[in-house]
């Protein structure tokens, strides 16, 4: 089966009117993402923190311009983007159009995580509870019935005042490789990880909380290494940008023990407030480390913010206690060694290179066996069960 191209992809939009594209990254739509952002400008192009940030943004070029925006997205974006949807877009409110392009991930009889398998298989049927017409495109639809799908839905959208969306299979877009840039940090994340697991207080049992995609892979992939425990560990294999808030309230129960968060710069990003919500919780026990490699690394590397803003200034202005940024191996081994008796909360940024291993692997382990041995490690402490 012939997979279609994002070069032709992006030209039946043009053709149709679509002028302003914007979204949260995902691996399925990588080679559209990796074109469009080679080929437009900021003001035709823009990452966006979230979803629901996304189709603000869409609905504000609508508002200016009249034109359809596109707005792409993982389904398991779509619940950062219900409320937009159902209170801004909807046709009993301001009935708003655009064209949603969505990463079907978890799809029925397709293998995928456990984190996408539910998503995945209430996707068409959350799309029709909201009342947005959509059509799956999948790799037997040759480039004719595509840029008619095209063309339809878009010309559907502008005439009807309303939101349609196009549901992209696995393996629909054909490869394009993006231009890589080469990064001015030397540290990979994976050894960052390997540091901080290694410079933990094993005797104090410091309980880790790790952020979704590859840094909780590599923790994993870590422990199984040295052969440790993987007790202390909680994987947040979805709800991308929740880590920290899952970290403060694992904090706030067990006030005894050092709580250390690896997330990462695409996921604070997305929920930024969370930040003021742990400044000024004043947690002493909560050690914040955000992996920043400016990157949406686990979806194909697109570009984030976060090397464009102050992210230690903020968690500064936002009331953590301490305070760090490093971009070394050397740098980064003495603030672990010295960090330990500091009052919380503390902010650490480790400024990274891009990518990872192609041999990670993923945790045998799934979410339910993971939270109940957590838990029960826990419970040893609190005994609570």
């Amino acid at each position: 089966m012939k997979k279609i191209s994002p070069i032709l992809f992006y030209e039946a939009l043009r053709e149709s009117g679509v002028e302003f594209y914007t979204g949260v990254p995902d691996s399925l739509l990588k080679s559209f993402c990796y074109y469009i952002n080679e080929t437009l400008n900021n003001d035709q192009h823009i990452i966006a923190a979230n979803e629901g940030s996304a189709l603000a943004l869409g609905i504000g070029h609508h508002l200016s311009t009249g034109n359809v925006p596109l707005i792409y997205l993982q389904n398991s974006g779509l619940g950062n983007l219900v409320n937009p949807l159902l209170s801004l877009t909807d046709k009993e409110v301001y009935s708003i159009p655009g064209i949603l392009l969505i990463g079907w991930r978890g799809e029925p009889e397709t293998k995928d995580e456990p984190q996408h398998k539910k998503q995945g298989r209430i996707t068409l049927d959350l799309l029709e509870v909201m009342g947005i017409p959509y059509k799956v495109l999948d790799s037997t639809m040759n480039n004719d019935q595509v840029k008619k799908e095209v063309e339809v839905s878009v010309t559907k959208s502008k005439s009807e005042n309303q939101i349609y969306a196009l549901v992209v299979k696995k393996d629909f877009f054909e490869k394009y490789s993006a231009k890589q840039e080469e990064s001015k940090y030397l540290l990979s994340r994976e050894k960052a990880i390997d540091l901080i697991i290694k410079n933990s207080n094993v005797d104090r049992d410091d309980i880790f909380v790790c952020t979704t995609g590859l840094p909780s892979r590599e923790l994993y992939d870590l422990r199984r290494k040295y052969g440790k425990s993987l007790d202390n560990d909680f994987l947040v294999v979805g709800g991308m940008g929740h880590a920290n808030q899952i970290a403060l309230g694992i904090a706030i129960s067990q006030p005894d023990r050092r709580v250390i968060c690896l997330d990462g710069d695409g996921a604070i990003i997305m929920h930024m407030g969370s930040i003021t919500t742990i400044g000024t919780s004043k947690q002493k026990n909560l050690f914040h480390i955000v992996l920043n490699n400016g990157a949406h690394d686990s979806v194909g590397g697109q570009k984030t913010t976060a090397f464009d803003v102050n992210l230690s200034g903020i968690a500064k202005n936002s009331g953590y206690e301490n305070i760090f940024s490093v971009s070394n191996e050397e740098d980064l081994v003495k603030i672990l060694i010295t960090i330990g008796d500091l009052k919380g909360p503390i902010f650490l940024e480790i400024k990274l290179k891009k990518g990872w291993r192609e041999e990670i692997g993923r945790p045998k382990t799934t979410p339910e066996e993971n939270k109940t041995s957590f838990m029960h490690h826990l419970s040893e402490k609190l005994n609570y069960d």
